[in-house]
């Protein structure tokens, strides 16, 4: 698994935190599949990403919030938000490299995850060059 730089994103406020978890909950949505496995496995990851500032019933809320606001304004109107909420592009690409880490973590980045990882850097508004080296950095090993 690639080695990330999350530096960009330490002690970050609330608000910003969220929105990084918002990220990675999109990304584990891409594929419209979120198995109890995989949730369990994510709500691990965010634990010591966010160094046991989010667990238990607050991360639940969390996760719940971010499944209501997407069924109810969709992908591309989440995506929005979560860049509104991260004006530094350097956490941006942090946010995308842990959507990537996530669309990775089953051995395959699907249609369907490309497809929001396109969609997620023009939102973000990254450089699209940089995108593609980085998805490449995280495809599996053939």
């Amino acid at each position: 698994m690639t080695q990330l730089d999350l530096s960009p994103a330490l002690d970050l406020p609330n608000d910003k935190l969220e929105a990084l978890v918002e990220m990675m909950f999109l990304a584990a949505y891409a594929d419209e599949e979120f198995s109890d496995e995989e949730q369990a496995h994510f709500k691990t990851s965010l634990q010591s990403l966010t160094d046991q500032r989010l667990q238990g019933q607050a991360l639940d809320d969390m996760l719940a919030r971010c499944a209501t606001q997407l069924a109810e304004a969709g992908r591309a109107a989440r995506l929005t938000a979560v860049k509104e909420r991260l004006p530094d592009e350097r956490v941006r690409k942090v946010a995308l490299q842990l959507a990537l880490q996530v669309m990775a973590a089953d051995g395959i980045i699907r249609t369907s995850e490309r497809e929001m990882i396109l969609e997620t850097a023009e939102a973000l508004e990254l450089d699209t060059n940089e995108v593609a080296e980085l998805v490449r950095r995280f495809e599996p090993a053939q």
